[in-house]
């Protein structure tokens, strides 16, 4: 069994900053590409940015480009979430997802709230 769980959300001012983690836990021998996808309520879950399992290609939605990192600690099996320069409209639920094993497991979610 297999579990993703996010964690880092919170209120945040308009310009601020946040980190989000992603840890897997259970049986897992290999990790693929680790990915954030967010979703407003009442609107399709998106993507928002990813990683490749060597780290060595990255893939972002445009509105996040120059603001958001991704990074991933393999050792851990986690996946961070560097987010910077928060804009009202990022306001969402953030989600994880992992490539692990063949499979795709997603987290739960985690609210981010950037208001003023």
């Amino acid at each position: 069994q297999v579990q993703l769980v996010e964690s880092g959300g919170g209120l945040v001012q308009p310009g601020g900053s946040l980190r989000l983690s992603c840890a897997a836990s259970g049986s897992i021998f290999s990790i693929g590409s680790m990915n954030w996808y967010r979703q407003v309520a009442g609107k399709e879950r998106e993507f928002v940015i990813g990683v490749s399992s060597s780290a060595g290609n990255l893939r972002y939605q445009d509105s996040v480009k120059g603001r958001f990192t991704i990074s991933r600690d393999n050792a851990k099996n986690t996946v961070y979430l560097q987010m910077n320069d928060l804009k009202p409209e990022d306001t969402a639920v953030y989600y994880c997802n992992m490539l692990i094993s063949g499979r795709v497991y997603w987290g739960k979610g985690t609210l981010v709230t950037v208001s003023s």
